[in-house]
Order: C-alpha cells, then sequence, then structure tokens
C-alpha cells in the first residue's frame, strides 16, 4: 500500500471546525491506521454510513493526497496518541510556530470553536477562568440555544478583573442568551469556617447544588510561573505564591493548588478558596480542559492525572511534552 498522507485544503481555514476536525481524524484512523469503516464507526460513536461520506468528502475535497502537510499530520498524530496514553475521548491538538510561542491564542481559537459546537439546548455548563477561556470568547458563534445555564464555579466576583471568572461566565452565557448563576464571594476567604458560613448561611448553597447536576465543565489550567493569572492579576501574594511552590505545587486547577502527581498540596488557601470541590467536577459527564505553553505542562499533567478530562484541547509543544513521560 503506498504511503497515505492528510492535507487540508489552501482553500480553507487553519483552524477547523467540530465537523472538519471530526472528518479528518475519520480520514486518519481509515488510510494512516488501517481501520476498517466499522471500527472508526465505533470509536468515534458515529453511524458507519456517515464515514463513507466523510471518507468520500475528504477524498472529493482533496485532503487525501501523496505530500504531507507535516504540520497537520502531526497534530492529528500527537491526538491519538493522547486519546491513548490518558483515555480521552477526544483530544484536540493545534499547531504553534514554536515551542516558546505564546499558546493562549492557538488554543483559545480551538477552544472558542469546540465550545460553539458543544452547546446544545437544555444545558448546565460550569465554568472555570482565565486567560485561555476568556479569549476564547471571540472565537465562539452567537447564537440563541434554548434552555441553557452556565454557572460560575469560581468567586472573585468582589474585584473587576480582566479575567475575573465572572467576566467569562456571564459573557459566555450572553453569547448564548443563557441563564447566568454567579458564585458572588471573594475568590479566597479568611478561614475555612468563613467559607463554611458563606456556603451554608448566605445564599451560595443553590450554586454549589447546581454543580452536582452539571452536564459539562470547561476549564483552564495554571501554572505556578510569574505569568500565570493568579499571579499577574494578584490574585495571591508573592509569600502565599512562594510558600504553595515551597509545599509542592506545580499549578492549579479551579484554583485548587496541586502537586506533580495530582493531589491537593497542603497549604491553607486550598481551604479557603470560594470553587466547586475538585471531587464534584470528576463527576460531571463532559469535562474539557483547555490549555496550552511550556509554563503549563506539569500543571497539566497534574490536572489530567486529577480531572480525567473528557476532551483536551492543547497546542503541539505541549502535547508532545505530555507524553513524554509521567512527570
Amino acid at each position: 500500500m503506498p504511503k497515505t498522507t492528510i492535507k487540508p485544503r489552501e482553500d480553507e481555514p487553519e483552524d477547523q471546525s467540530p465537523a472538519r476536525r471530526l472528518r479528518l481524524r475519520a480520514t486518519w484512523m481509515y488510510y494512516v491506521e488501517e481501520m476498517t469503516q466499522h471500527e472508526i464507526a465505533q470509536r468515534l460513536g458515529i453511524g458507519r454510513v456517515t464515514v463513507v461520506r466523510m471518507l468520500a468528502a475528504a477524498r472529493e475535497r482533496n485532503e487525501v493526497r501523496i505530500s504531507i502537510d507535516d504540520k497537520l499530520a502531526e497534530c492529528v498524530d500527537l491526538e491519538r496518541q493522547l486519546e491513548t496514553r490518558f483515555d480521552i475521548d477526544e483530544a484536540v491538538v493545534v499547531p504553534l510556530s514554536s515551542a516558546d510561542a505564546d499558546a493562549t491564542a492557538s488554543v483559545s481559537a480551538a477552544t472558542g470553536e469546540y465550545i460553539s459546537g458543544m452547546v446544545r439546548s437544555d444545558m448546565k455548563i460550569g465554568v472555570g477562568g482565565g486567560r485561555t477561556l476568556v479569549n476564547s470568547l471571540a472565537y465562539m458563534r452567537e447564537k440563541p440555544v434554548e434552555n441553557v445555564s452556565v454557572v460560575s464555579m469560581l468567586g472573585g466576583i468582589m474585584k473587576a478583573r480582566q479575567f475575573n471568572p465572572a467576566e467569562f461566565a456571564w459573557r459566555f452565557a450572553t453569547l448564548y442568551q443563557a441563564d447566568c448563576y454567579l458564585m458572588t464571594a471573594p475568590l479566597v476567604v479568611d478561614s475555612p469556617e468563613t467559607r463554611t458560613t458563606l456556603i451554608e448561611r448566605c445564599g451560595l448553597h443553590d450554586v454549589f447544588e447546581m454543580a452536582r447536576a452539571l452536564d459539562a465543565v470547561v476549564l483552564g489550567a495554571a501554572g505556578m510561573g510569574a505569568d500565570a493569572t493568579s499571579h499577574r492579576s494578584r490574585l495571591i501574594s508573592d509569600s502565599d505564591r512562594e510558600s504553595l511552590i515551597a509545599a509542592g505545587a506545580v499549578g492549579d486547577l479551579l484554583f485548587h493548588f496541586l502537586d506533580a502527581d495530582g493531589h491537593l498540596v497542603d497549604h491553607p488557601i486550598n481551604e479557603c478558596v470560594m470553587s466547586v470541590p475538585l471531587d464534584i467536577v470528576r463527576q460531571v459527564p463532559q469535562r474539557v480542559l483547555a490549555a496550552g505553553g511550556k509554563g503549563k505542562v506539569r500543571a497539566m499533567r497534574a490536572s489530567l492525572g486529577l480531572l480525567k478530562p473528557t476532551t483536551l484541547i492543547t497546542d503541539q509543544f505541549t502535547a508532545a511534552e505530555l507524553l513524554k513521560s509521567d512527570r
């Protein structure tokens, strides 16, 4: 069998729609991995007739060629490796110009496109915050969707900041004319007792209960570097950041600070953060983790172990690093 390659049409944009990405995945499985149409249908959860149509469309669009677009092929291959290695339903890997480039724009574009295809009627969606998610708003397709609820799973509404979790939640909800539920509390309070009081006596209990009935969550992961949102937005003090690193923190997920093994570090902030507990988040059926960049590799690896996302969106260099080792 001659070497078969997959190449996008020159007149199509670099960023991929969900339908086009699915077509390329099916094409890769068929021509490169030599899977049968029946096996592809089972793996992707679609009908065999749909697989046949996608393969025909790929041929018609000249996406199956002898010459190869190395960048696309590498990304598709990395997606398949991530799915197998971390037991992920779907990985989306986007090209990046270099390992040192800021991955935010590329990952945000893919995240916005993915969310646009994910949102459907009667959904309850929980969201985090951060640069990647806020920037993804520009790539979402605005449309009214019936009976959608968006739930912010983090506090932080007390101060207006560019990457405030509440900012992302309500703007996201506005795009889809959805109901929006905010956690009207600081991101970090002064004691575990204050946290308990706010939840049980100040009206936040309902938000936490809603989190138990979510259909999907969309989260980012953050590292501990100087470019992390928690540091740039002064969400924690320099001394707290230093003590978190000393305690073994490699990053945070929903502002829960994790060690390299994906466990919560022993630090007071983890007991005082106004955030939905991660053991609740892990039970949500669809869990989307979107992050990229070399400064987030350790945080993402920890988050993969703890969250076990169903969908991972990242860049090609971060994907390659995640696959290198367990640490």
